[in-house]
């Protein structure tokens, strides 16, 4: 099954453009969509959820219109999205029985299976009776999965999932993720590069409604080997980088200022090739460094 966005667009009644003529072609696994704040993620995701409707486009799932067959869409998605609501004083193990009747899956016996593995599978059948008020942040995350998986959908879409994770728990959703990313589509939208490096076979860049460069991500980054450079300077000049070469991004590291611009060889003296990785890609992408043309042009 496949997820074909062609031409959608977006325009809010006070003028944002969030969506301008976005194309893409989902595939089963997991799919990154990588955008700043801003940037029309969420829009976008919304819109595939059927939680709001697009001025132009078409979107299909399969032989399912997103746009025009909403009821069949809900059968077949599971939906978390940045931020969700729960009963603090219900238990996860009711909530959820609660929810999955109200997905269809009206027989007790096979409800109460189904709640079961969903709670085993996100590793939370041991706090099952437990209020959902108490859980940890990454806890009501995997609570969150656990609901969308009800109903045995073909897609599922999670929207800023790992922000304000602690590192242990990041891991944990992490691997969740991947293992039901294996036999359904998963649309990962983020802003955090390395939930996408991590996870992601495939990914889009979004930047002011559009997209600007998709592929795979590895891919993408060894289209940058041998033209990013990096050099240690004086913080007072970083203003001056910035304005005179092709500026990718700027990080300290043990009091130093290292700045990493886009050349095909060294800008000036002192500058050393440095390994892309995948938030060079993202810089230079949503600083108009590279796009689509460009990134294919590149042997």
């Amino acid at each position: 099954m496949q997820l074909r966005i062609q031409g959608l667009s977006k325009r809010y009644p006070n003028g944002t453009q969030a969506l301008k003529d976005v194309s893409l072609s989902i595939d089963q696994g997991m799919f990154g969509l990588l955008g700043p704040n801003g940037a029309g993620k969420s829009t976008l995701m919304r819109t595939l959820a059927t939680l709001q409707e697009a001025d132009t486009g078409s979107v299909s799932l399969g032989e399912i219109d997103v746009l025009r067959q909403k009821d069949e869409v809900r059968r077949a998605l599971g939906y978390l999205p940045q931020e969700f609501g729960l009963y603090p004083k219900v238990s996860a193990q009711d909530l959820l029985d609660h929810l999955a009747t109200l997905k269809g899956i009206t027989n007790g016996d096979e409800r109460r299976a189904v709640v079961q593995a969903l709670l085993q599978q996100t590793n939370l059948y041991d706090h099952r009776r437990k209020a959902l008020g108490s859980f940890s942040g990454g806890m009501k995350q995997r609570f969150g999965i656990a609901q969308a998986l009800l109903g045995n959908p073909k897609l599922i879409i999670v929207d800023e999932p790992t922000a304000g994770l602690d590192p242990e728990e990041r891991v944990r959703f992490h691997n969740l993720l991947s293992a039901i990313g294996q036999n359904i589509i998963v649309i990962l939208s983020t802003h955090i590069v390395s939930d996408v490096s991590d996870l992601c076979q495939a990914m889009a860049i979004i930047h002011q409604g559009q997209v600007r460069l998709a592929g795979n991500p590895a891919k993408l980054v060894r289209d940058l080997q041998g033209r990013v450079w990096q050099k240690s300077i004086p913080h007072a000049d970083l203003e001056k980088y910035r304005k005179s070469m092709r500026f990718i991004s700027m990080r300290l590291f043990a009091g130093q200022t290292l700045v990493r611009v886009l050349g095909e060889q060294a800008p000036e003296a002192g500058f050393e090739a440095v390994t892309p990785d995948l938030e060079d890609v993202y810089f230079a992408t949503i600083k108009g460094l590279v796009d689509n043309r460009t990134a294919a042009s590149v042997n």
